[in-house]
């Protein structure tokens, strides 16, 4: 577990955003987390605290395909602080029955330093602290149009092989609302000069982005970066976040 701090706030009654994910190993634990992509959906709104909240699939490999990953599942949820963040998603009931299945589980404590566009109509994250140093996350979340599905997913794979080149990156997964349409990425790097040296450098994502400005690709998007505040549990067998700490 990370000893890194729980906010950047005495008080700790900054935002907390917080992106749990689940390994599933056993066949019956796989259906029963499929099922739970709408079961949850019904109990994820009566955890007291949580705000916005979004059930999450993944993509085979790293996650960076249009192919679901059966075995591996994400919650993404928005806190009014960071110690409401961590107990509930160790304590309410939705969260201890994904526990109880999982294999493994990591937990992610982010804290939003920027952030453009909607999710689903809405604007979920509030600019609650500095990027200052240390590790940071970019997520980005689009609305595919349809009638660019297919001009999108041709991108994908160039781009996740760039990421997965640089040797500053922590942690990469592509996850997903609805398959091939709804489409989460994320990322962690260990500050904010190497996020942006990836995000200027000329390539497939570079080409990718002058693409989606082109050619209305998104019918939504969102771009958001938040500060890595804290953590829980293993992904792997050990934190992701240790990459980080080893080139520190």
């Amino acid at each position: 577990m990370s000893n890194l701090p729980d906010s950047p706030s005495r008080s700790g009654a900054i935002q907390t955003v917080s992106l749990s994910f689940f390994r599933f190993s056993r066949g019956i634990d796989r259906l029963w987390a499929l099922t739970m992509m709408g079961a949850a959906r019904f109990m994820l709104p009566r955890v007291p605290g949580i705000g916005f909240w979004k059930l999450l699939g993944s993509g085979t490999g790293e996650g960076f395909t249009p192919i679901p990953n059966t075995g591996v599942y994400a919650i993404l949820a928005v806190w009014p602080d960071a110690a409401t963040a961590r107990a509930q998603t160790k304590g309410a009931r939705v969260f201890r029955r994904y526990l109880a299945r999982a294999s493994e589980s990591w937990t992610l404590f982010l804290s939003p330093t920027s952030v453009r566009g909607q999710w689903s109509g809405a604007a979920p994250f509030e600019i609650t602290t500095p990027a200052d140093k240390g590790p940071l996350a970019a997520l980005t979340r689009a609305t595919v149009r349809p009638r660019k599905a297919l001009q999108f997913w041709r991108r994908v794979p160039d781009i996740s092989a760039v990421i997965g080149a640089d040797r500053n990156v922590a942690f990469k997964t592509g996850l997903g609302e609805v398959p091939l349409l709804h489409q989460v990425t994320f990322s962690i790097w260990p500050d904010s000069q190497s996020m942006a040296e990836f995000a200027r450098r000329d390539g497939p994502h570079a080409r990718a982005i002058a693409a989606v400005r082109g050619g209305d690709w998104f019918r939504e998007e969102l771009y958001a970066r938040f500060r890595v505040i804290g953590e829980q549990g293993t992904w792997g067998g050990t934190s992701p976040l240790d990459h980080i700490k080893e080139e520190q």
